[in-house]
């Protein structure tokens, strides 16, 4: 799997797995789990959009598929 840019995302917005966690309302572990390339739920990854500051339609950006 491609890996997703999540991280970076997060990076430049100087903000941390747990600040991130709690604004998607999903669990640190998520995060780390999701910004490792792991699969995740279209819920999760829609929550993780919104809580970058992203509309839904840039998904690809943030999720490419494979």
């Amino acid at each position: 799997m491609r890996q997703n840019i999540v991280r970076e995302i997060r990076e430049e917005l100087l903000m941390s797995k747990a600040e991130l966690a709690r604004k998607a309302g999903v669990s640190p572990l998520t995060i780390d789990r999701i910004e490792k390339g792991k699969n995740c739920r279209m819920e999760t990854r829609r929550k993780i959009i919104l809580a970058l500051g992203y509309k839904l339609s840039d998904k690809d950006k943030i999720f490419p598929e494979d």
